[in-house]
């Protein structure tokens, strides 16, 4: 698999991937996520970003972002710390 695949309007991203990202062991992710210590935004870029996605996942006080293409290929990552979260 790919880290990131996308078909009709679905994303599905590796766990190891998240799991880097957010500085979790990959087995943390799944878990954390049904328990709600993981969130994830996804937004479609328009104008210029069309064709885009920025996928992002929150966890404490870390945060990963991902920039695809409609292919799911990774255009960007980044990985930094948020203020505290709710």
């Amino acid at each position: 698999m790919n880290r990131i695949e996308f078909d009709n309007g679905a994303f599905s991203v590796d766990a190891a991937l998240i799991a880097e990202g957010l500085g979790l062991q990959t087995e943390a992710v799944q878990s954390r996520m049904r328990e709600g210590k993981i969130t994830s935004l996804c937004e479609r870029g328009i104008d210029k970003d069309a064709g885009r996605y920025r996928l992002t996942f929150f966890h404490e006080r870390r945060r990963l972002r991902i920039v695809i293409d409609e292919s799911g290929q990774v255009i960007d990552q980044a990985v930094d710390r948020v203020r505290g979260r709710r």
